[in-house]
């Protein structure tokens, strides 16, 4: 049973930093794409940062770049979003994604609040 659980989120203020964490299990987690979402009230689900199975590869949405910082642990099948210079409009419900292209399916965690500011 796959399972992605996030843990970190929280209350920050504008230029701040938080590091979001992502604990998977049940499945081979080299072999899948390690994603983050966010979420803002009234908005579409949007794609921040991706990480290959190996961490080898990124990508990061434009307005992220620069700040953002996604990394595995692949000892410990964890998967981390280190945030730096937050900005109010960062604030949203941020989830944790396993992508796997083999099924084309990807597996979403529980999300974990960030809210920035004053």
């Amino acid at each position: 049973q796959v399972q992605l659980v996030e843990s970190g989120g929280g209350l920050v203020q504008p230029g701040g930093s938080l590091r979001l964490s992502c604990a998977a299990s049940g499945f081979t987690f080299s072999s899948y794409s390690m994603r983050w979402y966010r979420q803002a009230p009234g908005k579409e689900r949007e794609l921040v940062a991706a990480i290959s199975g190996t961490g080898g590869s990124t990508n990061y949405r434009d307005s992220v770049k620069g700040r953002f910082i996604i990394s595995t642990d692949n000892t410990n099948n964890t998967v981390y979003l280190q945030m730096n210079s937050l900005k109010p409009e960062d604030t949203a419900v941020y989830y944790c994604g396993a992508y796997s292209a083999a099924v084309s399916y990807l597996y979403w965690g529980q999300g974990t609040q960030v809210t920035v500011s004053s």
